[in-house]
């Protein structure tokens, strides 16, 4: 399978081999205020039917990977639940069950949290869908540690801060173990056989830390690529760490070029201190495409996502999460508001990307900025977060992205469509026939599993066999 071709020169195939392949994945959010949901030709953010369409176009893009977050709590704003963006989305494992039955090659990536899931469901979970979808699956492991979302489950908040990591590095290994402990060849292959399973076959794993304790037996043989992908997000150092000892991907927030090019020196330092090939762990950082036949045109594009992203409420809903109270009184227009915050710092409530400042020197660095470009309560919002993106017409970004790919700074990237379902469609009819014509993108997938297509090695706990 390819994508039809440009009428862009055809690359020397000499010069080809000597670049690097980008890779695409697609994260289907479900809650965020990027996406634009109430736009005329914006599809339901729940429906099946959206689904299957976003990942049936990655797929005829050659996508590698399809990627669900995992909302544990409903988000909120100063104490209700936040209704202006999206804000809820169906469990990950159920819809990527549906829809590895519509798909045939493109992955199957699921957000599951290692602090509220127990281990063995997550290795039940997850090796069901590697197995049904005949080793397509994914895991993307993230931690939590607050209590409010910890309220949702019987432990509640009980995970300290500090020990984030040590757990989810507990209930990874316990997984590994569990997914090592029945063989895929354990099942009869022929009808003579005495029994299904050769008895014995599957091993018992006792395990236990601080907060968790396991005494189980894998239910289901492994898939054709052994265990899931694990893909991994976080950006402290101890999240970077975790990533070089565990994990076969990793997502990152460094999309500029000079960022991409200091992560990956880093990513590749750490993971060969851990033990591993410096290219042993993926690069995969997030990114916004948005494209048309002109630079013109994809500037005027952009105007419109950035300004559908952040609407008047949506801009005052920024501010009040640091201020600490409603700032409905202000024209969002305007300038921001003289007065000083309630808030201390800034709660979890309304995710990652809010959590955790300090409320006065984050609105003093914003009445600067503001004050020195002459921005608007809104036209700041824009600023804030309009940072990762390509914007340009087909061929331009293709050339940006040549660059990437020739420096081999990543190796691909996780695009966030900011319409459902068709915003996939600019870069699969547009961009990647570009990409292919100069190299540097896949013309058929490689292999039947996610782990050949994306070039893994075997799992880090099966190396050392035959």
């Amino acid at each position: 399978m390819s994508i039809a071709t440009s009428t862009h020169p055809t690359v020397d195939a000499e010069a080809a081999q000597t670049r690097g392949q980008i890779h695409l994945g697609v994260f289907f959010q479900g809650v965020n205020f990027s996406t634009v949901w109430n736009a005329a030709e914006s599809g339901s953010q729940t429906e099946f039917e959206s689904f299957r369409r976003l990942i049936q176009t990655a797929e005829r893009g050659l996508f590698s990977a399809f990627f669900l977050g995992e909302g544990l709590r409903l988000r909120e704003h100063l104490g209700a639940i936040h209704a202006l963006d999206v804000v809820g989305r169906p469990d990950a494992g159920i819809q990527l069950a549906a829809l590895a039955a519509v798909t045939h090659r493109i992955g199957l990536v699921a957000t599951q949290n290692t602090t509220f899931h127990e281990p063995t469901a997550l290795a039940h979970r997850l090796g069901t869908l590697d197995l049904l979808s005949e080793g397509r699956a994914a895991w993307n492991i993230v931690t939590t540690d607050n209590a409010w979302t910890g309220e949702n489950f019987r432990r509640g908040g009980y995970l300290d801060h500090a020990d984030r990591y040590t757990h989810a590095e507990y209930v990874v290994n316990t997984v590994k173990a569990l997914w090592d402990s029945y063989p895929a060849d354990a099942p009869a292959d022929s009808p003579d056989a005495a029994a299904w399973s050769a008895p014995g076959t599957a091993e018992s794993v006792v395990t236990a830390d601080r907060y968790t304790s396991v005494a189980a037996v894998s239910r289901v043989p492994r898939s054709a690529q052994e265990h899931p992908v694990l893909f991994q997000a976080g950006d402290s150092p101890e999240g970077r760490d975790f990533a070089a000892r565990n994990a076969d991907v990793i997502f990152s927030t460094h999309s500029a070029f000079e960022a991409a090019t200091d992560f990956a020196a880093d990513i590749r330092h750490r993971t060969e201190a851990a033990g591993r090939p410096a290219d042993d762990l993926k690069i995969f950082p997030g990114q916004e495409f948005i494209l048309a036949d002109t630079e013109a045109e994809a500037r005027d594009k952009a105007r419109w996502v950035r300004e559908s992203q952040v609407t008047p409420q949506t801009a005052l809903a920024f501010l009040e999460q640091t201020w600490g109270r409603s700032l409905g009184e202000f024209d969002p227009e305007g300038p921001l508001p003289d007065i000083p915050s309630v808030a201390e710092q800034t709660s979890e409530t309304r995710g990652t990307g809010f959590h955790g400042h300090r409320a006065a020197e984050q609105i003093a660095s914003w009445r600067a900025l503001s004050e020195e470009k002459g921005l608007s309560i809104r036209q700041l919002v824009i600023h804030l977060t309009s940072g990762r993106g390509f914007v340009g017409s087909y061929s331009g970004v293709a050339d940006e992205l040549l660059r990437y790919a020739e420096a081999g700074v990543v190796d691909g990237f996780n695009v966030t469509p900011y319409l459902v379902p068709s915003g996939l469609d600019d870069i699969v009819n547009g961009l990647i026939p570009e990409l292919q014509e100069r190299g540097i993108y896949p013309t058929e997938y490689r292999g039947e599993t996610l782990r050949e297509h994306l070039g893994l090695r075997r799992p880090l706990t099966r190396r050392h066999l035959a």
